[in-house]
């Protein structure tokens, strides 16, 4: 079979399935040629997926990043600032800082303004008659969220999903931008969360970027330059991840209306439905990781430098782990998905996503009677973000 997963056009259609089952089956650690003329590591099964996730002394983060790309120096040396591009023991300090915010009691105080924003976006939706439900419904509840967390002011909302836009769906030619314009979008979402971070630094405040500015990490207070890259990853992530798993997840439940009203009946299967909404959708397809010395995995050598791209979106439909994994099942138990990575890089927000996408379908079912696709959607363009960013749908009035 002839495998190419790099090109951003073979995700047109959503996951290439056929490709990625055959890279199971065959070759679970695939040797693809990427067009900068050398080469990366394709991994494709899940015990695999996992083992090089957890295993983060063997492949780092850090020495090239989460994109199979490699970047200038510069560029590179400014996003290891990120998070998901720091390996320990730089990134344990900053993520138990980070991570205090993202708690279960935290996320409990939290439900009730999450609930709030999620009823208002459902009652302005309730006025439209056709809609792209990826722009118009499913995208403002992240972004409002993660900008109320933030205390972003309201007037910038837009120009952060832009910016987000921009940095996620590079390759889309609606979304994206010529690599300058995506460079300069970065430059600028950094540069703002930089100036916020001056302007609420010692200023006390109980938004997300006055508790993590002013929080001690080891001794030292968070720098307004690391800041800055955190700002971006949260921005970013808290945007087009969830974005992509409420549209995908209501497309699903679109498609399989038996699903739609036992959810409508009984919202205490709204948990394990998420579960099973981010296992499909899966938001990433991958990350890359680094290999810091020689080693092995599933029998194949690999040498130190090597990139290795942890293949989500194929994991996530091994077999040998998910029975029926083409099967959409909402009561799926267990759900071992990847959808927010695995190990010490485990997506910060995977909780809040949950709550959002849940408390989104709630307050959907009091409001609407259903969702009546009017056309097919349409995938973003990307090799990395999986996600519609069109679906003409109708909204049925509630009963």
């Amino acid at each position: 079979m002839k495998i190419d997963i790099y090109s951003p056009e073979k995700y047109s259609n959503g996951i290439p399935h056929e490709q990625f089952a055959w890279l199971r089956e065959n070759a679970p650690v695939y040797w693809h040629e990427h067009p900068d003329g050398g080469g990366y590591w394709v991994v494709s099964r899940h015990p695999d997926v996992v083992q090089v996730s957890r295993d983060f002394k063997t492949y780092s983060a850090e020495q090239g990043f989460v994109m199979v790309d490699n970047m200038e120096p510069d560029v590179l040396e400014m996003v290891r600032n990120q998070l998901l591009g720091m390996d320990p023991p730089r990134h344990a300090p900053l993520r138990r800082a980070v991570i205090t915010r993202f708690t279960s009691k935290r996320l409990a105080a939290l439900e009730p303004q999450v609930r709030a924003i999620a009823r208002g976006i459902m009652e302005r939706a309730s006025a439209m008659d056709q809609l792209n439900f990826v722009e118009d419904l499913a995208g403002d509840l992240p972004t409002a969220v993660i900008c109320s967390l933030l205390d972003i002011p309201e007037d910038m909302w837009p120009q952060i999903r832009r910016w987000s836009d921009l940095c996620t769906s590079a390759s889309d030619p609606d979304l994206g931008g010529s690599a300058e314009e995506v460079n300069q979008a970065s430059i600028e979402m950094g540069t703002y969360g930089f100036q916020l971070a001056c302007e609420r630094k010692d200023k006390g405040g109980d938004d997300l970027i006055s508790l993590l500015i002013n929080q001690e990490v080891d001794g030292e207070k968070v720098s307004e330059a690391e800041f800055a890259s955190l700002f971006v990853q949260i921005a970013v992530a808290g945007n087009e991840t969830t974005r992509g798993l409420i549209s995908s997840g209501m497309y699903l439940l679109a498609r399989h209306p038996q699903d739609y009203a036992a959810l409508e009946q009984d919202e205490s299967l709204i948990p394990s439905a998420v579960e099973e909404m981010l296992r499909w959708t899966c938001p990433l397809h991958y990350f890359r990781r680094t290999a810091t010395c020689d080693t092995e995995l599933a029998g194949q050598n690999i040498a130190a430098g090597d990139r290795v791209i942890m293949l989500y979106s194929s994991a996530n439909f091994d077999d040998t782990v998910f029975p029926e994994p083409l099967k959409f099942d909402i009561r799926r138990d267990p759900n071992p998905h990847l959808a927010f990575g695995y190990g010490i890089h485990l997506c910060l927000g995977a909780n809040l996503a949950r709550m959002e996408a849940r408390l989104f379908l709630e307050e959907f079912f009091k409001t609407f009677s259903g969702l009546e696709l009017t056309g097919e959607p349409t995938y973003i363009q990307s090799n990395i973000v999986h996600g519609f960013k069109q679906m003409p749908a109708r909204l049925l009035p509630g009963k």
